[in-house]
Order: C-alpha cells, then sequence, then structure tokens
C-alpha cells in the first residue's frame, strides 16, 4: 500500500487492454491461504482473458483444483503476461492433468471464437467449464463522446464474445457443466464514467439469467459474478494517475479488492458439489457495497 492514505502508488498505463507486469505493486493472483482440495479434479475448462488479473487467478485456483486449463490473451499485448500466466499454472497443476495452453486470439469476431473452441477440443475433448471473462473500458465524461466505433468495439469484446463462445462451447458440454460470465458491480449501481461499458455489464446479467433458464433442461448451469473494484490491468489502462491511487477506497471495506479475493466465487461455481443447485444468479465479491441483486 502506498502512504499518505492512498491504496496503490500513482500510476498510469496508455492502452488498453494494460499489462499486469507493468503494475505496482502486482496484483495477488495466488493467494498463500488457499487450500485446495480437488474440487474441479478431471475437469477442463476455458478462461478467456484468463493471462492477468481476475482472469489470472481463476486460472491459478482452477488448475490447483485440479482442473486442466486453456486461456485466451491478447497477441503481442499480453504475450507476457499469458507466458507468466502459463508458468504459474504449470507449476500449481496436478501431475495427472495436461499442460495448459494460451491462445491468442481477438475474441469479438465469431470465427475467432469459433477457432479458440476448436483448439481446446482438439487438445483436450471437451470443455467442463467455460469463464467469459475478458473485457475492456474507456472513461468517458458524456454519452456523445462514445461514438459508433467506439461503441462496437465494446460491445464485442464484453458481451458479443460471451454469446459466440456459449454457442460453440455447448457442443462440446455435457450435463454437469457449467457457464460463468464475468459482469461487474457497475450493472448494479451504473457507473456514470464508464457508460458504455457499464451498459455492457447489465446485458451479462440479463444474458446469463436467460441462458441458464434455456439450459436448465440440459443439465448445464449458468451463473455470474460481478466483483467491486479489482487491481487487474484495466485500472491502470482505463483511470487516470490519481483515480488509481485512490482506486478501491470508496467502498465499505475501504481498499480494492485482489483477484485471488475473486477466484475463489468461480471455483464455487464451476463445482458441481458445491452449488448444483445453483443457476441464474450471481455472486458480488465487491467489498461491501450493498445491491438489489
Amino acid at each position: 500500500m502506498a502512504s499518505s492514505g492512498q491504496q496503490f502508488p500513482p500510476q498510469k498505463q496508455e492502452s488498453q487492454p494494460g499489462r499486469e507486469h507493468l503494475m505496482a505493486p502486482v496484483p495477488d493472483s495466488i493467494g498463500r491461504d488457499y487450500k485446495p482440495s480437488d474440487k474441479l479434479q478431471g475437469m477442463v475448462a476455458l478462461v478467456t482473458g484468463g493471462d492477468s488479473g481476475i482472469g489470472r487467478a481463476v486460472c491459478h485456483c482452477f488448475a490447483l483444483e485440479g482442473a486442466t486449463v486453456a486461456f485466451t490473451y491478447v497477441k503481442s499485448q499480453e504475450d507476457k503476461d499469458a507466458q507468466d500466466t502459463l508458468q504459474m499454472i504449470r507449476q500449481a497443476k496436478a501431475a495427472d492433468t495436461k499442460d495448459p495452453i494460451a491462445i491468442p486470439v481477438d475474441l469479438g469476431l465469431d470465427e475467432n471464437c469459433k477457432r479458440v473452441v476448436e483448439e481446446v477440443v482438439s487438445a483436450f475433448g471437451r470443455i467442463d467449464a467455460l469463464v467469459n471473462n475478458a473485457a475492456e473500458q474507456y472513461k468517458a465524461s458524456s454519452v456523445e463522446e462514445i461514438d459508433e466505433e467506439r461503441l462496437e468495439r465494446v460491445f464485442r469484446t464484453n458481451i458479443f464474445s460471451y454469446f459466440f463462445m456459449c454457442r460453440h462451447s455447448l457442443k462440446h458440454m455435457k450435463e454437469g457443466s457449467s457457464i460463468i460470465n464475468t459482469t461487474s458491480v457497475n450493472a448494479y449501481k451504473g457507473n456514470a464514467k464508464l457508460l458504455d461499458y457499464t451498459a455492457t455489464k447489465g446485458a451479462i446479467v440479463a444474458f446469463t439469467r436467460g441462458l441458464a433458464l434455456q439450459l436448465v433442461s440440459k443439465g448445464i448451469r449458468v451463473n455470474g459474478v460481478a466483483p467491486g473494484p479489482i487491481w487487474t490491468p484495466l485500472i491502470p489502462a482505463s483511470f487516470d494517475e490519481e483515480e488509481c491511487a485512490n482506486f478501491g477506497s470508496q467502498v465499505p471495506m475501504k481498499r480494492a479488492g485482489q483477484p485471488i479475493e475473486v477466484a475463489p466465487s468461480y471455483v464455487f461455481l464451476a463445482c458441481n458439489a458445491y452449488s448444483s443447485y445453483i443457476t441464474g444468479q450471481v455472486l458480488h465479491p465487491n467489498g461491501g457495497t450493498i445491491v438489489n441483486a
């Protein structure tokens, strides 16, 4: 933590999606107190945006719990983060699971999502847990600043890709599989500075509820996680130095969360032994913000 009441040292990255290895401090994706117990033994998991932030922590926890893990990332911009995550998963994985794979891709296009799914199924035979997590966000002081090109880009990454990934993954999922969608506390409380991002996160909540009803007869559960302020590469890539320094101080806990404080929610929702009677729901690791969930 920084001094003078700040949460973090002031910092800024000039482009999305942001790079975890450049952050100070680096987000905590490991959690020394986390105790695995083979909750996901033998499962195959696909995590979009798994190279950093919440996605990295989810990949790590899934590997600790016995899952074989594949994840996507943005080529060139996130190469180092992706390699770091691969190494982290290799060290965490069980001896009887296959080596993880990292797939560079722009998820905003349907054909790219189809290719990702085909690569994972070719390597591992099936998909038991799909985590839709990739996202981008940009500040805007008014709706007039958000032009058609930007709106389409944010929606393609944040919600179109969720549709595409589900559409192609479901062919390779069976009864007992699960889909977990990352939404945001902003879907419930709104955010004036992140209007288009907030709109996509609201769409994800509705998508989660509708898809859960559609798939319940197939025995496939669909749920969501709505994190509050979490210290990830999106933060320095989205906000100015002062906003980064004070990030998270507005919630009742008076601090930002770390990715490892969110990842166990995904483990819980992916594990049938823990959440077999839960579908169409959203978990809220958000530092104490009360939402009408």
